[in-house]
């Protein structure tokens, strides 16, 4: 069994920043489609902009995001300070705040997690 923690730091300016969110969500499908396999998709920093445009059914990933979702977080702090708060309380996306407002990477590394990012 592999344990994976798919980290998505890149933010929404930049063509290259979607493809890394690409990158990261079909990471964290194929973790999520193996058995056996346990994956943790984390939105921190930059990265939390995305949520809103991926909860959008409109958006050109938000079905790669729908397959995902349910292993999905965010960092509380972070998402408050790029002004998505309101959007990540309002997702399914749970916010992390394990670590002075942020997801504890080291509570991952303990847990077995490999840390990929993105």
């Amino acid at each position: 069994m592999t344990k994976a923690a798919v980290i998505i730091l890149a933010g929404t300016d930049s063509h290259a920043d979607a493809g890394r969110l690409v990158n990261g969500l079909e990471t964290a499908k194929e973790f999520a489609e193996t058995d056996g396999d346990d994956v943790e998709l984390i939105f921190d920093g930059a990265g939390t902009q995305w949520i809103p445009e991926l909860e959008d059914e409109g958006s050109d990933y938000h079905d790669l995001y729908r397959a995902v979702r349910d292993d999905a977080a965010a960092c509380d702090f972070c998402a408050g300070a790029f002004g998505v708060g309101d959007a990540v309380d309002e997702s399914t996306v749970v916010a992390l705040d394990d670590h002075d407002g942020h997801p504890s990477v080291q509570s991952l590394v303990d847990d077995g997690y490999e840390v990929i990012t993105f």
